[in-house]
């Protein structure tokens, strides 16, 4: 009897344990930062402690790519349960699409975010929060001070000063500059860099949004042909040098300069430790005038509407939004949270770059014109690429861009 007891008691133990083990639910996480995915491992972890009944399946993809496989999978009904999404128009494409899972109700810390960081999450069709905002961006110079030491250079206030410390460098032995031109999209942040000190930052912005000038104004062009006078200084064969060509080279410290958002600093810090480096805002035409900064809100955490887990998502969501991946943004990818209320006192570099928004402006293809398609992105990036390529003029960009955005925007149809 007492060993029917005992067996009986053995096997409710593993019947109860078994019960636990099989009730485990797993959500799927995608990313397109392959770059970051260590680092977000070990934050995944921290929230599986917590969270013991969920475990976290993280996937990466190539950032270019990414979009293509997410809509993908997402209208197969095979897209992962939570996923980094892109900002403005971007989410735009999925939340109207019906992928996206509006979070009012599921993630009530939404409501304390600032309102910047939530309008790349926000549907200007629905007014709906379809994301999590995890991060702002500023694009700016990174420079190697070891170079800059060795060479006797100062940090360049103004454009002339600039392109002689690029000449300098090169002089040297070291690449000037890192950027090629193989991959689009770093171009557009090279104009979101340079551009708007002489296009006229959120002045013209602002106008160029309310149809008051347009694409082809000469100050617009004036900052295209501003990208051209750079070419010299970039790496021989420049429009063949892909992204990864030109982060390695400059982590590596091959290259006195990065023109380059924000998020690179995470990166170059893994790649090499002893990586010596700074950034500053581009230089302007006239010493004393303000330099200014693009920026812009990242991207977001977002749930798929067909996600089958649902309440584990929204746990992990959750997670996302609050204090420990605020400093984990901070700490460990060095980027500027978008989470409210986190201590950046203790980045020296998180407190450089927000020092450098004192001046900021709309990255103004991201944020102004991703709406619809053609993109004022996709049409800048490929046209661009013919300008420093040597098959198009500069006047061609703007005309190219002005007309493929004139196609659907209606401010610029009157």
């Amino acid at each position: 009897m007492k060993m029917r007891k005992f067996a009986i008691v053995v096997f409710l133990m593993v019947s109860v344990a078994f019960s636990a083990f099989a009730q485990k639910t797993e959500v799927s996480f995608w990313t397109w930062r392959p770059e970051d995915t260590a680092q977000y491992k070990v934050l995944l972890a921290s929230f599986e402690k917590q969270n013991p009944g969920i475990t976290v399946k993280i996937t990466d993809f190539k950032n270019t790519e990414y979009n293509t496989i997410l809509s993908a999978a997402l209208a197969g009904g095979s897209g992962p349960d939570v996923f980094q999404s892109r900002a403005y128009g971007g989410l735009e494409t999925f939340a109207q699409s019906g992928y996206m899972e509006a979070l009012d109700k599921w993630v009530p810390e939404l409501k304390n975010f600032n309102k910047a960081p939530l309008g790349g999450a926000t549907s200007i069709k629905d007014g709906k929060v379809y994301g999590v905002p995890f991060a702002s961006q500023t694009l700016f110079v990174y420079y190697n001070k070891k170079i800059y030491k060795e060479l006797g250079l100062k940090v360049p206030e103004t454009w002339d000063q600039f392109i002689a410390n690029c000449a300098a460098i090169k002089k040297a032995g070291y690449q000037a500059l890192a950027n090629g031109g193989k991959d689009g999209w770093t171009l557009e942040v090279m104009m979101g860099a340079i551009g708007p000190n002489w296009y006229g930052a959120n002045d013209f912005f602002d106008a160029v949004v309310k149809g008051k000038t347009n694409f082809q104004d000469p100050k617009f062009q004036l900052a295209i042909e501003k990208m051209k006078e750079l070419t010299p200084f970039m790496p021989d064969l420049y429009m063949g040098v892909a992204y990864t060509d030109a982060q390695a080279s400059f982590f590596n410290e091959m290259a006195g300069h990065f023109i380059g958002g924000s998020f690179e600093a995470g990166y170059f810090s893994q790649m090499n430790p002893k990586l010596d480096y700074d950034v500053f805002a581009a230089p302007t035409a006239k010493a004393g005038d303000p330099h200014y900064v693009s920026v812009y809100a990242d991207g977001n955490f977002s749930m798929n509407a067909g996600s089958k887990n649902k309440d584990a998502a929204a746990k992990l969501l959750r997670f996302f939004a609050g204090k420990e991946t605020g400093d984990f943004f901070i700490k460990e990818l060095k980027q500027v949270s978008a989470v409210p209320g986190v201590d950046t006192s203790s980045s020296p570099y998180i407190s450089k770059v927000l020092s450098l928004q004192k001046y900021n402006t709309p990255y103004i293809f991201l944020v102004g014109f991703r709406y619809n398609q053609p993109t004022g992105s996709v049409l800048f990036q490929s046209a661009i690429q013919g300008y420093l390529g040597g098959t198009i003029s500069a006047a061609d960009v703007s005309k190219q861009v002005q007309e493929g955005i004139a196609t659907y925007y209606a401010p610029f149809k009157k």
